[in-house]
C-alpha cells in the first residue's frame, strides 16, 4: 500500500546536486510503484487458496494486509462454484490503487516542494511567460517535468503525443488562451512585458539498446526523432506567424531524453531562436566534466559548454538551459544511486494507459501511457501504440489492458462536468468497440474519472467495465 512520505536525507557526490530532494523523490517513487507492482503477486497468493475453507475471509486478510483494501466480495463468493475471475480481479485493484494514489497526490502533494511563484518569476528574468512542454507519450517520460527536469509541476504545461509530434492546432488554442489573460488580466504577466512563449519538444532515446528502445514512433531512429520534432517546432512557429503575425512572440527549444539514464541533451537555439541539431549539450558528459569542481567553478563550466555548443545565444536563454542542465545533474545521480547508472526495465513497464485530458498525478517514470485526446478517432495512432504495448505486457500474460478514461473540467464553467462525463462515456465506448477483440476477451477494462481541475480536489468516479464499484 501507499505509505506517507516521513523526513528524509540525501548525500550527493555532485556539488550542484539535490540529494534530500533525491531521497525524498525516490521515497515516493518506491512507494507509488510498490503498491502497483504489489498486485500480482498478491493475486496469485489469493488464486492458490480459492478453495480452501474460509476463503473469503482468507482472501480478504491477504488484500487488506498487501493492498490496504479488501476485494470485491461478489466476485470472491463465486470461488466454490467457478474460478475465480482473475482478468477482473486485476483490473479491479490498478483501478482502486489508481484511486487511491490519486487521493493520496491531491490531498498531501507530496511532490509540491517546488515553488510555482518561484519558477514564474525566473522565467521571466529570462524573458519567457510560458513553458509550454510536450514529451512523447511513452510512459518512460512521465516524469520528465518533475523529475528528470525537476521543475515545478504547476507552472509548466505538459501534454505528451506519440514520438512527441505535438497537436499544433492544440497548441495555438493554448497560445491564444495565454495570451488573452495576458492582455485582460496580466497573467502571469501583463501584454506589454518584453516576454515569449516557449514551446519545447521533448524526444527521447536510449543508450543501452539504441537500436530498439528508442522513440517507437520514430522507428528507434534517433537523429529522425530529433529532426521530427524540430520540424513540428517550426511549423508551429509558421503556423502563429501566418495566422497572428506575431511569432516574435514564440521561442522554441528542443529536448533529448535518454530513457535509461534520464540524462537530458539540450540542442541550445541562438539568438534569433533557430536551432541547429548537431549544437547541443550532453548532461551526462557535463557531470562527469563537473563532478569534481567546487560549485561555482561547475556553474562556469556549464555556462562555457552552452557557449561552445552556440556562441550566439541569448542572455535569456542561457540562464534557462544552464538551470535544466543544473536541474538535471541531480536526476542523473539519482539513477546513479537508486538504479546503478540507468534502469533495469529500459523498455516498456507502464501499469496502465491513461486517455482523455488530465492526469497532471502522473509524474512517475513507466507509470502511465498517455493518451491524450477528445475522441479515440482523433488520437488513433496514439491508442494504437499504447494498446501494441500492453498487448506485450499484459495482454500475452493473460491480463487484461487497464484503460483510465479522465476528463477534466473547468467547474465554473455552466455544463462543464456534464460534458466530461459524456465525453468519458464515449471514449469508453469507442475503445470497447475499436478493441472489441480483446474486450470480448476480458482483456481491456476501463474506468471513467473527472475532475474539477479549479477547486484542486480528489478524482470522481463515474463507473466502470467491470459493473461493481471501485
Amino acid at each position: 500500500m501507499m505509505m506517507p512520505l516521513t523526513a528524509v536525507s540525501g548525500s550527493a557526490e555532485h556539488p550542484l546536486v539535490d540529494g534530500y530532494e533525491n531521497g525524498h523523490l525516490y521515497q515516493y517513487e518506491a512507494s507509488v510503484k510498490k503498491a502497483f507492482d504489489a498486485i500480482v503477486p498478491t493475486l496469485k497468493k489469493v488464486s492458490a487458496c480459492q478453495h480452501e475453507e474460509n476463503f473469503v475471509v482468507r482472501a480478504q486478510s491477504v488484500a487488506m494486509q498487501q493492498f490496504g483494501f479488501e476485494l470485491p466480495v461478489e466476485i470472491l463468493e463465486n470461488a466454490w462454484v467457478e474460478q475465480l475471475d482473475m482478468r477482473l480481479l486485476f483490473a479491479w485493484c490498478v483501478f482502486k490503487t489508481y484511486q487511491r494514489f490519486c487521493d493520496d497526490f491531491f490531498s498531501t502533494a507530496p511532490l509540491n516542494n517546488k515553488s510555482a511563484e518561484e519558477f514564474q518569476r525566473f522565467i521571466q528574468q529570462c524573458g519567457f511567460h510560458t513553458l509550454d512542454v510536450s514529451p512523447c507519450a511513452d510512459g518512460r517520460l512521465a516524469h520528465a517535468i518533475r523529475y528528470v527536469l525537476r521543475l515545478p509541476i504547476d507552472a509548466v504545461r505538459r501534454k505528451s503525443y506519440a514520438g512527441a509530434m505535438f497537436d499544433i492546432d492544440d497548441s495555438i488554442q493554448k497560445w491564444v488562451e495565454t495570451e488573452m489573460l495576458r492582455y485582460r488580466e496580466g497573467r502571469p504577466n501583463t501584454a506589454d512585458a518584453p516576454t515569449r512563449y516557449l514551446k519545447t519538444v521533448a524526444y527521447h532515446f536510449s543508450s543501452v539498446d539504441p537500436s530498439h528502445e528508442g522513440c517507437a514512433a520514430h522507428g528507434s531512429d534517433d537523429a529522425k526523432a530529433a529532426a521530427q520534432g524540430l520540424t513540428r517546432l517550426l511549423a508551429f512557429r509558421q503556423a502563429v506567424e501566418n495566422s497572428f503575425c506575431c511569432g516574435a512572440s514564440i521561442d522554441l527549444l528542443l529536448l533529448g531524453i535518454d530513457t535509461d539514464t534520464d540524462a537530458i541533451k539540450v540542442h541550445v537555439p541562438d539568438a534569433d531562436g533557430n536551432i541547429e541539431l548537431d549544437k547541443f549539450v550532453d548532461a551526462s558528459e557535463l557531470y562527469q566534466q563537473t563532478l569534481r569542481l567546487s560549485a561555482k567553478e561547475a556553474e562556469q563550466r556549464i555556462e562555457q559548454m552552452i557557449r561552445s555548443a552556440q556562441e550566439n545565444v541569448s542572455e535569456g536563454m542561457l540562464q534557462l538551459v544552464s538551470k535544466l542542465l543544473v536541474n538535471n545533474l541531480s536526476q542523473i545521480e539519482y539513477v546513479r544511486h537508486y538504479y546503478g547508472g540507468h534502469y533495469e526495465d529500459i523498455g516498456h513497464a507502464e501499469r496502465f494507459i491513461g486517455a482523455g485530458i488530465g492526469f497532471e498525478e502522473v509524474q512517475l517514470r513507466n507509470l502511465t501511457y498517455f493518451a491524450y485526446l477528445n475522441t479515440v478517432e482523433e488520437s488513433t495512432a496514439d491508442f494504437d501504440v499504447g494498446i501494441k504495448i500492453f498487448s506485450k505486457l499484459n495482454v500475452a500474460n493473460g491480463l487484461p489492458v487497464p484503460v483510465v478514461v479522465r476528463f477534466d473540467y473547468h467547474g465554473q464553467v455552466p455544463g462543464a462536468r456534464e460534458r466530461a462525463m459524456e465525453r468519458c462515456q464515449q471514449v469508453s465506448e469507442a475503445v470497447a468497440a475499436r478493441y472489441s477483440g480483446l474486450a470480448e476477451k476480458g482483456l481491456l477494462h476501463s474506468l471513467q474519472v473527472v475532475r474539477d481541475c479549479n477547486v484542486n480536489g480528489q478524482i470522481e468516479i463515474l463507473g466502470s467495465s467491470l459493473d461493481m464499484a471501485i
